[in-house]
C-alpha cells in the first residue's frame, strides 16, 4: 500500500512533457496577435502626451503672450524662464518623458505653420519611416 501511494503521489515526466507542448502551442498561436496591438498601443500614447504637451503649451501661451523658445524647450513649463513675467507654472506636473520608444520629443519653435511643432520620430529615432517607423507630429493630431 505505501509503495503504490508513493507512485502515485506525483506527475510523471510523460505529464509534464504534455503541459509543456500545449503551453509551447497556446504561446505559438497567442504570441503574434499580443505584438501586433504593441504597436499601435505605443503610437496612441504617443498622441495623448502630445496632446497633453499641447495642453501645457497652449496655456503656457495664455499667461505669457508667447510660446517657448526652441532654446527653452519642455524646460519652461517645468521651470520658470527668465523674462517669463506672467509665468504661472509648473504647467506639467512631471518632467517630459522620452516617447514609448525611448526617443526624446522634439520641440520647435516657432513651427513651421508659426505657434510649435511636437514630434516623436518613432521607432528607428529618424525623420520619416512608415509603420512603427512613422513620425508623430502635433499638427497631425486633432485636439478634442
Amino acid at each position: 500500500m505505501k509503495n503504490r501511494m508513493r507512485l502515485s503521489s506525483g506527475f510523471t515526466m510523460m505529464e509534464l512533457l504534455i503541459v509543456l507542448v500545449i503551453i509551447g502551442l497556446l504561446a505559438a498561436l497567442v504570441g503574434p496577435a499580443l505584438f501586433q496591438r504593441i504597436n499601435p498601443a505605443k503610437q496612441s500614447a504617443t498622441r495623448s502626451q502630445i496632446e497633453n504637451f499641447m495642453t501645457a503649451l497652449d496655456t503656457y501661451f495664455v499667461d505669457n503672450g508667447h510660446f517657448p523658445t526652441a532654446q527653452q524647450g519642455f524646460v519652461a513649463l517645468r521651470v520658470k524662464p527668465e523674462g517669463a513675467e506672467k509665468w504661472a507654472g509648473p504647467y506639467l506636473k512631471k518632467d517630459i518623458p522620452n516617447d514609448p520608444w525611448g526617443n526624446p520629443y522634439q520641440y520647435r519653435s516657432p513651427g513651421r505653420n508659426g505657434g510649435y511643432e511636437i514630434i516623436s520620430l518613432g521607432a528607428d529615432g529618424k525623420e520619416g519611416g512608415e509603420g512603427e517607423n512613422q513620425d508623430i507630429n502635433s499638427w497631425e493630431i486633432e485636439k478634442k
